[in-house]
């Protein structure tokens, strides 16, 4: 009888040392040593760890001026540290970080594979551009699945952050591609409102397991600087993991095949009416009760960005 494949991710939890690149790199090294002793196949981070999801105060120019200084490029020191310790470690890495952009940065996970080559490079889809920092970020417009080694099986390992969770064609869109897992860098408190994580969110983070028969993984912040529970989900909506609001290296194990099997079984694409779905890629359909509020949005937005982002 052959062994069944598994896939291990550590959700690094940690508390941020504020916007120092430096620090934060060497805490982030110190914490992908934990998870490799704990014999993970990636680990993953909370979302823009460069710079610790550091923000500030909205509508002061100057101070945004200076976080837009924080961007590193995808090819700079702090990515190239995290490929070697990857290579080093033998273990994948989704690294994220404040990406150099060509006019705005991005919010951007890099998966790094144990070889310490690049697998993809993803940049946050849905930024919560009505809002500093992201306000001052360039929105992806990909989004990227690609093969991580786990034992002698490969698994198809896709990623969004944070608030594309919050949008089913995220996860749908990735389950289309091919995607096994999902890794979700994440930057929420806790509390049931408008910018906590909160009960609901967690729940919401499930049913994107379920509804696309694809295991999920996300890393958020510890306390005090956000509300920890960190948390992954299994194919068919089981918790593997539920970390509390402390710092730690928290491992879910993904059964590869059960989450085949379980996708061929269970929730097969065969069933799906393609044909019937035209209206969601169509930018005119919007709900009526909302376009309002999306004019006055997209105005707001159009406003901010014609200020020098240098």
């Amino acid at each position: 009888m052959s062994l069944r494949a598994h896939l291990k991710v550590a959700l690094l939890q940690m508390v941020s040392e504020g916007a120092a690149i430096e620090a934060n790199a060497r805490k982030g090294e110190e914490f992908c040593r934990r998870a490799a002793e704990r014999g993970a196949d990636i680990a993953l981070f909370p979302e823009m760890w460069s710079v610790g999801y550091a923000k500030y105060a909205w509508g002061d120019d100057r101070a945004r001026a200076e976080w837009l200084k924080l961007a590193v490029p995808r090819d700079g020191p702090f990515v190239d540290r995290f490929r070697r310790l990857a290579r080093e470690l033998r273990i994948a890495i989704a690294i994220t970080y404040l990406e150099t952009g060509p006019t705005l940065p991005r919010d951007a996970l890099t998966l790094v594979g144990s070889d310490g080559a690049d697998i993809f490079t993803y940049a946050k889809v849905h930024t919560c551009a009505w809002d500093a920092p992201e306000e001052s970020c360039d929105p992806g417009d990909e989004f990227c699945v690609g093969d991580v080694r786990a034992g002698a099986e490969v698994a198809k390992i896709g990623a969004m952050i944070c608030f594309d969770r919050e949008f089913p064609e995220s996860a749908r869109l990735l389950m289309l591609k091919g995607a096994e897992v999902v890794l979700t860098p994440n930057a929420c408190e806790l509390q049931d409102d408008a910018d906590g994580l909160g009960d609901i969110r967690v729940a919401q983070f499930r049913s994107r397991a379920f509804e696309n028969a694809i295991g999920v993984a996300m890393a958020n912040y510890a306390a005090p600087q956000l509300d920890g529970r960190s948390v992954a989900f299994d194919v068919d909506g089981t918790t593997l993991v539920q970390a509390g609001p402390e710092e730690g290296v928290f491992v879910a194990t993904f059964d590869l095949e059960r989450i085949r099997q379980w996708r061929i079984m269970e929730r097969s694409n065969i069933w799906r009416r393609p044909e019937i779905y035209g209206s969601l890629a169509n930018r005119e359909t919007i709900d009526p009760l909302a376009k309002s509020r999306a004019d006055t949005i997209a105005e707001e937005i159009a406003r901010r960005n014609v200020r020098d982002p240098n």
